[in-house]
């Protein structure tokens, strides 16, 4: 028996601030450890423990593969955000927890037993706490950033960018270093990466965003996630949770 694993994409009104939504059971009857890979979110999950308490925890920008024991009758809600969400919705910088997660105060989202009953409540009651942040007040210059980051999967160059939201280069770096613990080019390698997962899972192993080639398609794989695309298509005893849950994930 698999570990139980549900998606669902964001409501529009807030696809800005979230990228998708997940829960997962570990109903195995036994722990099982599995590898998460960088994909260029930000989580924040709600965990229920041993004791049969829910915690809320943050983690940030993963840059390297971990490895992690779901114990057996776990289960886990999360929503994974994009970056404009740290600054505008978290209210803080997450470089401290840079392939780190932290317990946070649930005061904000308020979460109650009854929003851990399905995915579906869990979303309603995220996007009800994600709505009372105006979009309207957000920097224009980020939000075209971002805009451009995520429509081309962090394919565009950094000068581009730039260039596009007439902001400097230095100026970007510093903020996504204060802000996020690395640098725009690198968190740009991470998304191009994440966004290859999908069809990785489908056992295309060609690279199909701005890779150079096929070499350095292999070669950034392998840095980031630590085995080859191929090993990752394989995702023997799904060793690999992006690469099962990916498959789950509504078109």
């Amino acid at each position: 028996m698999k570990l139980n694993i549900k998606s669902a994409i964001p409501d529009k009104s807030i696809v800005h601030f979230v990228h998708s939504f997940w829960m997962l059971e570990n109903k195995t009857g036994k722990d099982v450890r599995s590898t998460v890979l960088p994909n260029g979110m930000v989580d924040l999950t709600l965990m229920n423990m041993k004791s049969g308490n829910w915690k809320l925890f943050l983690r940030g920008l993963d840059t390297e593969p971990s490895q992690v024991v779901i114990e057996k009758g776990t289960k886990i809600f999360t929503i994974g955000l994009k970056l404009l969400a740290v600054e505008y919705l978290l209210s803080e910088s997450i470089k401290h927890v840079l392939n780190e997660a932290q317990h946070i105060s649930n005061d904000f989202w308020q979460f109650e037993e009854s929003d851990m009953k399905s995915l579906e409540n869990f979303c309603n009651r995220a996007t009800q706490k994600i709505n009372t942040i105006s979009f309207e007040n957000i920097d224009s210059r980020k939000k075209k950033l971002f805009e451009l980051i995520y429509s081309s999967n962090g394919s565009t160059p950094v000068k581009e960018l730039s260039d596009q939201v007439f902001w400097s280069s230095r100026q970007i770096n510093r903020y996504f270093n204060q802000q996020f613990g690395i640098s725009l080019k690198a968190y740009c390698r991470l998304l191009r990466l994440g966004s290859s997962f999908k069809h990785i899972s489908e056992g295309k192993l060609f690279p199909e965003q701005a890779f150079t080639d096929q070499n350095h398609f292999i070669k950034e794989v392998k840095k980031y996630a630590g085995v080859t695309p191929k090993e990752l298509s394989k995702n023997k005893d799904d060793r690999f949770i992006d690469i099962t849950a990916i498959k789950n994930f509504p078109s």
